[in-house]
């Protein structure tokens, strides 16, 4: 018992740092992404944290399992390198007791990672497509930043504004660029607004415009010089109508009782995935105890770059497979199970492999001396 505390703290803890770091590391790549597009208008800048707290879960699946592949090698490695696997050999500590004993808190971490497989991500991905579905639906007055030229509608009108009001209805030194486009979609050229100042009007009908006053407009295509010059004192501009959805389509934001008797190919290979997840636990952990072995002689960092190449080689093919399961190159039957048995061979081929390669090299040597 004293054995299997030692050695679960050891793994556990190493696990929660490599995993806190990877987390930081993965969510700070996130959060600039995130936030060059709340720069650009494209989100709401008040939102960026909701989302990053609805995509943890999303992350932590596919984190705990590499931080615990991660800190079975790194806790092993060192007990190795110190001798303490020797001391615990010498007492009766096999590599399949140890493997036993590393097992238990796998299953814990296996657990959590069901968990939020299963329940935690897919609800946090719901989230995330609803955040996305009411950015949609934001009015150029929502996004709009002061002094920041902002890109809209696709790249067909580019809006910028001096001053922009708290409430942010009126604005000060307007100018706005939209091409004009013919019905059959062909280019007519550009119309620029230019205005002292503006406000936003919203009718009864729910319609939302933009008032002008105090400005100019340009027609016209840019190289020629026949371009239509209108001076105005005010001038209305129809912003268009919000388009709030609440239909969540994506696959991995379905909840999984959905997803189980769905014959859509792909609802099948994203129930098959979420329960791989788990099942990755495990078999790296079985892959890990054997090469987390290593000569105090080598350095603990002799294995961890194969080890952690086999591990992308598993995670690769892994996403491989769903990749053709959902295009229905893959039976349903053989789905994704087929690359967990074939990491789950090599498993335990490096598990058996040492003792194998001892108990032969014991048998020669006995040969040997019996010769001589």
């Amino acid at each position: 018992m004293i054995v299997f505390r030692y050695l679960s703290r050891e793994v556990l803890v190493t696990l929660s740092a490599v995993s806190a770091v990877l987390l930081v590391i993965i969510m700070s790549g996130r959060f600039v992404k995130y936030l060059a597009q709340a720069a650009s208008g494209a989100l709401d800048p008040g939102s960026l944290f909701l989302i990053m707290g609805v995509r943890m879960p999303g992350f932590l699946q596919l984190i705990l399992p590499l931080g615990l592949f991660l800190g079975i090698l790194l806790a092993y490695g060192r007990l190795y390198l110190e001798s303490e696997m020797t001391v615990l050999s010498a007492t009766g500590m096999s590599q399949r007791r140890l493997l036993g004993i590393t097992m238990i808190p796998a299953t814990l971490v296996a657990l959590v990672v069901a968990w939020l497989s299963l329940s935690l991500a897919p609800q946090g991905a719901n989230q995330f497509q609803l955040i996305l579905n009411k950015q949609d639906a934001l009015t150029e007055f929502d996004t709009l930043v002061p002094g920041r030229f902002q890109a809209l509608n696709d790249g067909t009108r580019v809006t910028y504004t001096e001053q922009l009001s708290d409430d942010r209805a009126n604005l000060g030194g307007v100018f706005i660029s939209e091409k004009r486009l013919s019905q059959d979609k062909k280019d007519r050229g550009i119309s620029v607004l230019v205005a002292e100042k503006g406000h936003q009007d919203i009718r009864p009908d729910g319609n939302r415009y933009l008032i002008l006053e105090n400005g100019y407009r340009y027609d016209g295509n840019p190289g020629q010089a026949d371009y239509r010059v209108i001076k105005y004192d005010t001038y209305g501009v129809l912003l268009a109508k919000p388009d709030v959805s609440d239909e969540v389509t994506d696959r991995d934001a379905m909840p999984t009782r959905d997803l189980i008797g769905n014959p859509d190919l792909r609802a099948h290979a994203e129930l098959q995935w979420r329960i791989s997840l788990p099942l990755l636990v495990f078999v790296v952990t079985l892959m890990a105890v054997p090469l987390s072995r290593v000569n105090p002689r080598q350095g603990r960092f002799l294995k961890l770059l194969p080890a952690i190449l086999l591990y992308m080689a598993y995670l690769t093919i892994l996403i491989a497979a769903r990749g053709s399961l959902e295009k229905g190159k893959l039976p349903q039957a053989l789905g994704l199970w087929w690359v967990h048995g074939l990491f789950l061979l090599i498993g335990l081929g490096l598990l058996y492999w040492e003792p194998l390669r001892l108990k032969l090299a014991s048998r020669r040597s006995m040969k040997e001396v019996a010769r001589g």
